[in-house]
């Protein structure tokens, strides 16, 4: 995969595809171009059909995203024109965040604030080290927070938690955040990665019709869905029943042995 900017970056390998943000030098705070680089990963691991399933993580170990890159906004948002492209294409990476049908899996090493906290929430599984910062400190820099990111927010910690985060702008440890819901599991660096690569590893060799039909229910049960997408989802879980993989994930029960799933 080609892109423009080397603040992103992305391989995929035995079915697991890596979206690193690597921009350390700035706790990798999301620049434009970061934005517009995750884009464009996303929709293509959303298109491979190798890559069963997404690791993103950010370089350095000192933060997953630390937030916005303050530092570009007075020569990329300091007028109308340029907020509204800077919001087209931010807005753009939120949508392929949201609507990636690929189970995602966020790996936190460090500082998770502001938009990295909201990145890392559009993960369907969150690890992080037990030395993980995590918070929301508009507040204090005298910011508005959208209402898709509050929502899903409230949607995860519920809205007491959700009220706390915001209105103190507080940083939370790993400990708590996991007591909220905004982690599920915490493991320590030395073993982080190789565990989150095991877990994506088991991901990945699961059916694949079954997990996305699986992770697109939910998804839809988070945002409220309309009987349309209702009907969607229900043809396809009938079509899992008519699948090949489910001939083979039967065949394979019986046979006592691993199942060969090829997403069809």
């Amino acid at each position: 995969m080609q892109l423009d900017s080397k603040k992103m970056l992305a391989r995929s390998e035995d079915g697991v595809g890596w979206m690193v943000f690597n921009h350390p030098a700035k706790h990798n705070a999301l620049s434009l171009e970061m934005w517009q680089g995750m884009a464009d990963i996303l929709q293509a691991f959303a298109a491979d059909g190798s890559v069963r399933v997404v690791i993103m993580r950010g370089a350095g170990g000192k933060a997953f995203v630390s937030g916005a890159d303050i530092s570009e906004f007075e020569a990329k948002r300091s007028d109308a024109t340029q907020k509204a492209e800077y919001n087209r294409i931010s807005e753009r990476a939120e949508r392929a965040l949201a609507t990636f049908p690929k189970p995602l899996i966020a790996l936190i090493e460090g500082y998770c604030i502001g938009g990295g906290l909201g990145t890392a929430l559009a993960a369907d599984v969150r690890f992080a080290t037990p030395d993980a910062k995590f918070g929301i400190p508009a507040a204090r820099l005298g910011l508005g927070y959208a209402y898709a990111g509050l929502a899903k927010l409230a949607r995860i910690a519920g809205p007491s938690q959700a009220r706390d985060i915001l209105l103190s702008a507080r940083i939370l440890p790993a400990q708590e955040a996991k007591e909220m819901g905004l982690v599920n599991f915490i493991v320590d660096r030395e073993r982080i990665e190789v565990e989150t690569v095991a877990y994506a590893a088991a991901v990945a060799d699961n059916a694949p019709l079954s997990v996305q039909v699986a992770k697109a229910a939910l998804d839809a049960w988070e945002r409220g869905p309309d009987a349309g997408e209702v009907n969607a989802i229900d043809a396809t879980v009938k079509a899992c029943f008519d699948s090949q993989d489910y001939e083979e994930g039967r065949r394979a029960f019986m046979e006592k042995r691993k199942p060969r799933f090829q997403g069809r």
